[in-house]
């Protein structure tokens, strides 16, 4: 018995990881290597980067700014990327949710913050949530430019994206997988590019 579980879980671990391979591979690498100019030209410029999403995507948000914050860059280099993520500050969140309403927690943010020139970076495995939507609009109406990692069809946020990093793959957990990866990658390749250039 205990073989034939091991067996299964194998198969399971390889079916799961072939899936999420697919899907890695699907991602346009043109569009990767855009955002990655995006960024750089941010930190270079001392421009601002938010970020935001729900669920396992407020996670991968959260991610993501800590490591531009602290692994992109030397922990001796005396400059760093001014990024925040938009998902971490729960009293403000509870607040504008139950004050003015959920869809408007991440806009809300970056009223106080943004300003043009400006990047967001918005994770929606569904590409449809309100909030994700409105702080897209947001930023569009205010010279902010719209990176979205999405999943699925890419919903709604496709039209509301400047750049769309787009995981062709109708499951919430492997998008959110493969978006983690895509992270690590953009975080990694901008590391050695500043390194490079010291």
């Amino acid at each position: 018995m205990e073989i034939e579980q091991t067996k299964t879980t194998h198969d399971a671990m390889g079916a799961y990881l072939d899936d999420v391979t697919a899907a890695m591979h699907a991602v346009d690498p043109g569009l990767l290597t855009t955002a990655l100019e995006w960024l750089e030209d941010a930190y270079k410029e001392g421009r601002g980067v938010y970020i935001a999403g729900n669920g396992g995507s407020a996670a991968n948000a959260s991610h993501l700014a800590e490591d531009l914050a602290k692994g992109a860059l030397a922990d001796d280099n005396a400059k760093r990327f001014r990024v925040l993520s938009l998902t971490d500050n729960t009293p403000f969140i509870t607040a504008v949710a139950n004050d003015i309403g959920y869809e408007e927690v991440f806009a809300f943010q970056l009223r106080q913050f943004a300003q043009p020139g400006d990047i967001l970076i918005v994770i929606s495995g569904s590409g449809n949530s309100p909030n994700i939507h409105r702080a897209a609009e947001w930023a569009r109406s205010n010279g902010v430019k719209v990176l979205s990692f999405t999943g699925f069809d890419g919903g709604k946020l496709q039209q509301l994206s400047d750049l769309q990093l787009h995981v062709p793959i109708n499951d919430m957990c492997k998008a959110e997988a493969v978006h983690a990866v895509l992270m690590h990658m953009i975080v990694d390749m901008l590391h050695d590019r500043f390194k490079r250039k010291t």
